[in-house]
């Protein structure tokens, strides 16, 4: 295995590519593989060498509204191979949550959409509606659920109906700008019921689990683009990871990484897993690697020098953590700009 990180202003190191270390890589979807309806330039090329190399791909989303074959097709649709039994979803590791502990064949209220409602099915459970006699309500990002049903539903937790959530997620992508996702709705129903529900998607562990359970991996690596979900669930798991800055993560997010945020690994995209990983040298108060020197004065970083563009990215990273940890104050980065 990798020299993991522990909970410290680190990365971690590999003298062999990451497509060999491990042999199962955990893609995230969106930030990862596509933004919006595009693939992330390189992303199909990137996947298939990862193949090439031995690795088994697996797509992981926490969006349970869409069937693993409908995400299958649109991966296929944008270059990147993939099938069903490839892709695996917060809906599914909600429907394993249950099927475990009711069985097969207990009826669950769902609320969310058809992806939700397939997975229930899939798992062996009976998928009742919100007034009726369920041993659990499970419930996941949809469109048209109606205001009447969460009423009902937010009634029933309150009672006593064991509660499983898809994921948490309080931002959704959508063609029109980012929108409210299922967290806001997890939100109100928490507030209302006074009720935590057990969560199964990123940054809680059963997706990761379920994903390994599905596609095999004694050394699964997990690949993501935000901090929050991705690279904390990861830990939250006890898994390897590597950020990618195709997605949500910028400077300001990442120098501000709190540790048990931070990812075992850093690169520009996917072409990262393709690549051995070298760990930058700290020396006080330096930070180098590959020609580039990361430094914080004054509270404000620096970095000079030149090289691999994923090396001035390791080396940022490692000097603000460091900052962060001594002083509990993210570095400023005003005028520093990432190359490329």
């Amino acid at each position: 295995m990798a020299q993991s990180p522990s909970l410290a202003a680190s990365l971690g190191s590999s003298a062999e590519p990451l497509d060999r270390r491990y042999d199962l890589a955990m893609l995230d979807l969106d930030g990862v593989v596509y933004v919006g309806p595009d693939a992330v330039p390189g992303a199909p090329q990137h996947v298939a060498k990862a193949r090439e190399a031995g690795m088994r791909v697996a797509f992981i989303t926490n969006n349970a509204a869409r069937p693993p074959a409908e995400v299958a097709y649109h991966l296929c649709e944008l270059g990147v191979d993939a099938d069903a039994g490839d892709v695996v979803t917060s809906a599914q590791a909600a429907a394993r949550l249950l099927q475990e502990r009711l069985g097969t064949g207990a009826p669950v209220v769902v609320l969310g959409a058809g992806g939700l409602v397939e997975a229930v099915i899939a798992a062996g459970l009976r998928p009742v509606g919100v007034k009726d006699e369920a041993e659990a309500v499970v419930t996941g990002y949809g469109p048209d659920v109606l205001w009447r049903q969460i009423m009902r539903a937010a009634v029933r937790i309150r009672d006593g109906l064991w509660w499983v959530a898809c994921n948490t997620d309080l931002t959704f992508p959508t063609k029109y700008g980012t929108a409210p996702g299922h967290g806001v709705l997890v939100e109100t129903l928490r507030r209302f019921s006074g009720v935590d529900p057990v969560v199964a998607g990123k940054p809680a562990r059963p997706l990761l689990d379920e994903t390994v359970r599905r596609c095999g991996g004694r050394r699964p690596l997990m690949v993501g683009d935000r901090l929050d979900t991705d690279i904390e669930g990861a830990r939250a798991a006890g898994l390897d990871s590597l950020l990618v800055l195709t997605g949500v993560t910028g400077l300001a997010e990442l120098v501000a990484a709190r540790p048990e945020l931070r990812p075992t690994y850093l690169s520009a995209d996917l072409a990262g897993l393709d690549r051995a990983h070298e760990a930058p040298e700290v020396s006080e108060p330096e930070v180098s690697l590959g020609g580039w020197t990361a430094t914080v004065a004054g509270g404000a970083l620096e970095v000079s020098g030149g090289g691999d563009a994923d090396d001035w990215w390791r080396v940022a990273a490692v000097a603000a953590w460091r900052h962060l940890d001594d002083t509990g104050a993210p570095v400023g980065t005003e005028g520093v700009t990432p190359p490329g």
